[in-house]
């Protein structure tokens, strides 16, 4: 190839690419530099120039002069020799043009690779956060590559814990891609490829861009896209506590005076909770309202159960809650999983008992406060619904207390 044709190859592919035809010229010679330092096996390092009017390529050997000074390696301990002014030799060779060209395609076929990967960096470091469609390209045990657009290629990981602990996994349990198969997806990180730091297992060959379906976010921008009124600001989604694939809570809160959050976000005939339970494969959504009394909200968040009463304890940041004896099992959910996700989504510790069992404990307590000579048929015989036994004593000649006569 000749030299002012390698500089119009190199202008034309810049261009295609939209890539500075001054970093291109600046990352060739730099590779250039370490493939002349190695085909003419020089002692020093090697520097290369191309003219960027001409194209005629240069090769310099850098002779050091003077005198070196005697520094430390802090990695090896070991004395190594710096020098602070260096000779350029001119080595160039005949043929430089022939070995550019031989080695320019892979050369530039890294430059392009690298330098598409830096776009796509800047480009999408500023949209962690948002909620992206995609369509599946690949699938690995480890991870799946999700195309966001022609040229721009994602990474949703989904590591084996057991394999390897501490790795990341987005995807929740249960759900499998197929090829071609259309994502919503939210943008967690954007890898910047010019960093120093260690890289992950094969990253360099891998997006730089990684997504989520797991992230509580995930259902925050979802929302955003199915509720007008969150959208717009008239309804804030506060909290969202979730466990992927299987159940999630959110709790909202009106700006308006006049509008239900939680009907705005379930929508007619819970249209709109539906869209976002479809696209996340049938993942129970609970929309609760938020409050800014804390036992409202406690009480709230253990949606579907119905609870009798919140106690708060503010220095403890412990709340505890009476529910019924047949809410009990639905207000802890199966295996603890209401209970959790409330405890979570409100930041307090939720302590959760049955009407019965506070009952039982009040009439013990009273039991042992009153005069041991007193026996338990001395008090009234009245227990309500929720199984709460009345702490009045009994009317002379009567079961009940003068206030639940009536049940004689």
């Amino acid at each position: 190839m000749a030299t002012s044709q390698l500089i119009e190859a190199l202008q034309e592919l810049a261009h295609e690419r939209k890539i500075d035809e001054f970093y291109l010229i600046e990352r060739l010679e730099e590779s250039l530099a370490n493939s002349y330092q190695r085909i003419l096996d020089l002692e020093w390092d090697a520097r290369v120039t191309i003219d960027r009017q001409t194209g005629k390529i240069y090769v310099y050997e850098l002779v050091p002069v003077g005198e070196p000074t005697i520094v430390i390696d802090e990695e090896t301990g070991r004395e190594i020799e710096e020098y602070s002014e260096f000779e350029e030799r001119d080595v160039t060779p005949d043929d430089v043009s022939r070995i550019a060209a031989q080695n320019a395609k892979g050369v530039i076929a890294a430059i392009v690779r690298d330098a598409g990967r830096q776009s796509i960096y800047e480009e999408f470091s500023g949209r962690v956060g948002d909620l992206v469609t995609g369509t599946v390209l690949q699938g690995t045990p480890d991870f799946t590559i999700i195309k966001i657009r022609d040229g721009v290629e994602a990474e949703l990981p989904h590591y084996d814990q057991k394999r390897f602990p501490g790795e990341r996994n987005e995807r929740p349990a249960g759900e499998h891609y197929r090829h071609n198969q259309r994502l919503k997806v939210l943008i967690i990180d954007v890898r910047d490829p010019s960093s120093d730091a260690p890289r992950a297992r094969g990253e360099a060959q891998r997006p730089s861009i990684v997504v989520s379906r797991t992230h509580p976010d995930l259902i925050r921008r979802l929302f955003e896209i199915e509720v007008p009124e969150i959208y717009d600001g008239l309804v804030e989604v506060k909290s969202i506590a979730r466990e992927p694939g299987v159940r999630s809570k959110v709790a909202v809160a009106s700006r308006e005076a006049n509008l239900d959050p939680v009907g705005a976000c379930v929508g007619p005939k819970g249209s709109r909770v539906r869209m976002v339970v479809e696209e996340l494969r049938n993942e129970r959504v609970d929309v609760i309202q938020w409050s800014d009394n804390p036992a409202a909200y406690v009480g709230n968040a253990l949606s579907p159960a119905k609870v009798n009463s919140v106690t708060i304890d503010e220095e403890n940041h412990y709340a505890t809650v009476v529910v019924s004896d047949d809410q009990l099992s639905l207000a802890i959910g199966k295996e603890g999983q209401n209970a959790r996700l409330a405890a979570r989504l409100t930041g307090w510790h939720i302590d959760i008992k049955s009407a019965s069992f506070v009952g039982e404990a009040l009439v013990d307590e009273e039991t042992l406060i009153d005069e041991p000579e007193e026996e338990e048929s001395e008090f009234c015989a009245y227990v309500s619904e929720d199984g709460i036994k009345c702490r009045n004593h009994a009317r002379p000649g009567s079961r009940y207390c003068g206030i639940h006569s009536d049940q004689e």
